[in-house]
C-alpha cells in the first residue's frame, strides 16, 4: 500500500458515497466553487482506495479532514504516511483512533469532541413556525460581519457563501434603536447542487435574544430551503453543546459519527 494524490473527481466521489453522512463536507468540496482549494490524498493498493483525506486550503489556516468508519489499522498507517506531506500549522477533524499517531509529529491542542449529524426526519421541520425568517445575501454583508463579531467571534464565515442565497435570519420587530437588527442567523459551510450536499454552519443568535428559540427557527427555514435544492443535509456540532444538539434533534437531525477537532503545530 502507498499514499497517492488524487485528482479524479469521479473516483473520489465513488469512495465518498460509501458513507454520505461521514463525508458530507468532502462531497460538497468536490464542487467547482471549492475544488481549487482542495488537496486529496488516499491510501491505495492497485486501483482500490482504502482510506482518504482532504486538506482544504481556502481559509486562513489549512484544515485536514481525516475521518473513517472502517479499518482503524489502515487509517493509522495512512496517517503515518501522510504526516510528512502536511503543513507545519493546520486545523484538523480527526477520527479518535489516529490522535496518538498525529501526536508523534505534532503538538495537538484539542477543541473537543464533536458530533456529525445528518437530517434523517425532515417531517419534523414542518412543525416549526418560520414565518418571521427572511433571506440574507451579499447586500447584508457589513451587518452580518458585525453580528458575528458580537455573537460568534471565532466563527468560520466565508463571505462568498452569501452568493448561494443559503443564509437566512430573523430581525428584531420591536420599536426602538434595535428595530430591524439581526437577532439570529443560519448559513452554510458547504453547498453543492451537483453533488446534492449541504452543511449548515455559521449558526448564531445575538446574546441579547438567546433562549427564545430563534436558532431553531432559522435552522428550520434554511433546512426547508436546502431540501428543495439538495438531497443530503448535515452539520457539525460540539458534543457538549446540549442546547444545540436538542435543537437539531428537534428538527430531525441524528448523530451519525463523532470526531475530534484540534489545532496542530509541527514539533521542532
Amino acid at each position: 500500500m502507498h499514499i497517492e494524490a488524487l485528482h479524479d473527481k469521479e473516483k473520489i466521489e465513488k469512495y465518498l458515497l460509501k458513507n454520505v453522512g461521514l463525508y458530507l463536507y468532502h462531497l460538497g468540496d468536490l464542487d467547482d466553487f471549492f475544488w481549487p482549494y482542495t488537496c486529496w490524498y488516499a491510501l491505495v493498493e492497485g486501483q482500490e482506495i482504502y482510506q482518504l483525506a482532504l486538506l482544504y486550503i481556502g481559509g486562513q489556516t489549512p484544515v485536514l479532514l481525516a475521518l473513517t468508519d472502517q479499518d482503524e489499522e489502515r487509517m493509522r498507517l495512512f496517517m503515518r504516511l501522510l504526516l510528512p506531506l502536511l503543513p507545519s500549522q493546520l486545523d484538523a477533524h480527526l477520527s479518535p483512533w489516529v490522535l496518538d499517531i498525529i501526536e508523534e509529529a505534532y503538538t495537538l491542542r484539542s477543541y473537543g469532541k464533536h458530533m456529525k449529524m445528518l437530517l434523517q426526519d425532515s417531517r419534523r421541520l414542518q412543525t416549526i413556525n418560520t414565518s418571521q425568517t427572511l433571506s440574507l445575501g451579499p447586500r447584508d454583508l457589513p451587518e452580518i460581519e458585525e453580528f458575528y463579531r458580537v455573537s460568534y467571534p471565532n466563527n468560520f464565515f466565508d463571505p462568498r457563501m452569501l452568493e448561494t442565497g443559503c443564509f437566512c435570519g430573523i430581525r428584531a420587530a420591536t420599536v426602538g434603536e434595535r428595530a430591524g437588527a439581526l437577532q439570529s442567523i443560519a448559513g452554510i459551510h458547504v453547498y453543492s447542487e451537483p453533488y446534492k450536499a449541504a452543511a449548515l454552519g455559521s449558526v448564531a443568535t445575538h446574546p441579547q435574544w438567546r433562549g427564545r428559540g430563534l436558532g431553531t427557527e432559522v435552522c428550520a427555514r434554511l433546512s426547508q430551503e436546502l431540501l428543495t435544492r439538495v438531497e443530503h443535509i448535515g452539520l457539525n456540532v460540539k458534543a457538549d453543546n446540549i442546547a444545540a444538539l436538542r435543537c437539531y434533534e428537534r428538527l430531525g437531525y441524528r448523530t451519525i459519527a463523532t470526531y475530534e477537532e484540534a489545532s496542530l503545530t509541527r514539533k521542532v
